[in-house]
């Protein structure tokens, strides 16, 4: 398997009980899985806990493809002769197995609940393997460090442009890096991983959950191929100043899947296998640096016209796990410059984020496989970096790598982190964000596909998704409530369009907050001086690059209410233009206390202070603010329940009390 097929997959041909003394390993699909000890309404029996909720969280139904292989159709195969297990698919009711006994494939045959059984395997591989993978590593002359960008999270040294070209450091910055998400890597072997340098933060901090050899069937991985550890370093590599990864918080299984000595169909019943075990364990996405479309025995070979993404057997596999709810991305192929020439499976699958490769500077390899699919759909779906770029070698050193294979993990460690901040939509959503934000978007190609996504763009197309926000009017005062994503380094920008107005004016800026993103509720006030009857607007956008360089807002939302009389100077906060007002919310309050605090001028020494009725000061905060209305938070569970005072000052002056009630 080239990568170019280390990118692929099998069609399922029917050579059925035909040349037996050629083959040793055979796919057996049953029927049915009519009286299975497995019941639907007690998945735990089959499923992780991770994976069940998965299933809640996206409301997929557990169905008839989640339970597992019936055991006595697998005993009974077993029980006719000389046979050997090497591995089931529940997706595909099938079970490989391993025989040179013609008669027990015969038995095998005559079974009434056997659908078929077919040649997957020549008895033979070839003595001399050929690179399956198409690619190149080549060691660096010089590994020294390489100082960062400033403001950046992670120092990327020499791996900075292949995080840069996607604006994936943006997701590192703000908080972004993996965390919670877990990731099962499908390859040819993972040569040292356990060991080599790159990986000293993903084993110190346990995030290599588990492995499995589909191959071997054995549990290690660590003696086999190197290209799997090459692709792994993309993700989880903590290499400052020379390679850092695109989520190296996350937490990783590692599955050998490919037979690198071979290449036979029975390694995409292999991908099957390993997809199914991922799925089982409760992975949020798939990274598959493999793919097929051509196989030592021609026989086997795929056309063009199979990838239709429903008709080889690891392309349905690998949509099967995105019905599961698993972003499953995977490598474009690398057949731009042979004869083949198009993506290879199972980057065909409708399900499936196939990734091509670029140069760090954005332009296309001429290595990377050309779409569309054979039905015509958009393929690659997007590409980046994944020539030239840097990847951890087999001597825990850098080196210099070229392949789709290397693509496809550096876009699937940056879809981890995207999903991170967005666990309330599903794999297809974020895949659709991704496509989105990409470069080519509006006029996709046949090679650039969708085009180079942009995280910070992804982001705010999820943002903006995600964010609500209301506005209603009383006395001529307009509250206005959103809800959206945010942490202290980014801020929101009010804008209002009065009625018989053309345009927005910005009416307030309010600071966001917290150190992590999460979900944060706020609230406006906007009294309405001289305003006509009418329909007022609103809208919301949120800023989530403040820095003055890489300055970056969406729209987040927007609303409207209707006035119905005029409000000549009545409003609430009209009275006196020149008065400072302070509101706190809500009130009680049980942990977060926000602070709306509007005045006509600047205050650079702004000093909030928490009073108990005794008078004692049990809190004190220095901020600053620019004129008009800011919103601070200010985290109080600490403090006991009953009434305070809290004030505002001004330096020494003070602005203004008002009371609250800790819950």
């Amino acid at each position: 398997m080239k990568l170019t097929r280390l990118i692929a997959v099998i069609v399922l041909l029917g050579i059925q009980n035909k040349g037996y003394s050629q083959f040793s390993k055979y796919i057996v699909r049953f029927k049915d899985k009519n009286n299975s000890p497995y019941f639907l309404n007690n998945p735990s029996q089959y499923l992780s806990a991770k994976a069940i909720q998965r299933r809640t969280t996206y409301n997929i139904a557990i169905d008839s493809t989640d339970l597992p292989v019936n055991p006595s159709y697998i005993q009974a195969v077993l029980n006719a002769g000389a046979v050997t297990l090497l591995n089931r698919s529940k997706w595909l009711n099938a079970i490989t197995i391993q025989t040179t006994d013609a008669n027990a494939l015969t038995a095998i045959n005559n079974l009434s609940f056997v659908k078929s059984t077919n040649a997957i395997a020549l008895r033979r591989a070839p003595s001399s393997p050929v690179n399956k993978f198409d690619e190149t590593i080549t060691p660096l002359l010089k590994t020294e460090k390489v100082s960062g960008v400033a403001g950046d999270y992670y120092n990327y040294g020499s791996g900075a442009g292949q995080i840069q070209l996607t604006n994936g450091q943006f997701l590192h910055n703000i908080g972004l890096r993996g965390q919670a998400m877990t990731m099962s890597l499908l390859d040819g072997g993972f040569y040292g991983y356990l060991t080599n340098t790159a990986f000293d933060s993903a084993r110190n901090n346990n995030q290599f959950l588990g492995t499995w050899d589909f191959v071997a069937n054995e549990l290690s991985v660590n003696e086999d191929n190197s290209h799997g550890m090459n692709s792994l370093s993309e993700i989880c590599a903590n290499w400052p100043g020379t390679l850092v990864g695109t989520a190296p918080k996350a937490k990783f299984w590692l599955f050998r899947t490919e037979d690198v000595a071979s290449e036979q169909p029975i390694e995409e019943y292999n991908w099957a296998s390993g997809a199914e075990y991922a799925d089982s364990a409760g992975t949020d996405i798939i990274s598959s640096s493999l793919g097929y479309n051509t196989f030592d025995n021609a026989a086997f070979d795929h056309t063009y016209a199979d990838m239709t993404g429903n008709t080889t057997p690891c392309t349905i596999a690998a949509d099967l796990a995105g019905k599961k709810g698993i972003l499953v991305v995977n490598s474009a192929g690398n057949s731009g410059n042979d004869a083949w020439h198009y993506i290879i499976a199972p980057a065909d699958g409708d399900s499936v984020l196939a990734v091509g490769a670029t140069t760090t500077s954005g332009t296309i390899a001429s290595f990377s496989s050309f779409g569309p699919s054979s039905d015509g759909r958009v393929k690659p779906n997007v590409c980046t970096a994944g020539a030239g770029i840097i990847v951890a070698n087999t001597n825990s050193q850098p080196a210099t790598a070229n392949g789709t294979s290397f693509s496809c993990p550096n876009m699937a460690g940056l879809s981890a982190c995207l999903w991170q901040g967005f666990p309330e939509f599903n794999n297809m959503k974020i895949i659709d964000a991704i496509q989105k934000s990409a470069s080519k978007y509006a006029a996709p190609d046949n090679q650039y596909g969708y085009g180079i996504p942009n995280m910070k763009t992804a982001f705010g197309i999820l943002l903006a998704d995600y964010a609500t926000s209301s506005a209603s009017i009383a006395n001529c005062q307009t509250t206005l409530n959103w809800t959206s994503k945010d942490l202290g380094m980014m801020r929101y920008e009010i804008e209002r369009k009065l009625p018989g107005e053309l345009n927005y004016t910005k009416i307030a800026d309010i600071n966001g907050q917290g150190s992590s993103l999460a979900a944060h509720n706020y609230q406006y006030t906007d009294a309405l001086n001289n305003a006509n009857a009418g329909t007022i607007y609103y809208r919301i956008k949120q800023v989530t690059d403040t820095a003055v360089a890489t300055l970056t807002a969406v729209f987040i939302d927007s609303t409207s209410t209707t006035l119905s009389n005029t409000c000549l100077g009545s409003g609430v906060n009209n009275t006196d233009p020149n008065a400072n007002k302070i509101i706190v919310y809500p009130n009680p309050v049980k942990k977060d206390l926000l602070i709306s605090i509007e005045t006509k001028n600047a205050i650079s020494n702004l000093n909030i202070v928490i009073y108990d009725i005794t008078g004692k000061q049990v809190y004190r905060e220095a901020k600053s603010k620019t004129a008009r209305k800011i919103i601070f938070n200010l985290s109080i569970p600490f403090l006991s329940t009953g009434e305070y005072l809290i004030t505002v000052y001004d330096g020494k002056k003070k602005i203004s009390t008002t009371k609250f009630i800790k819950q």
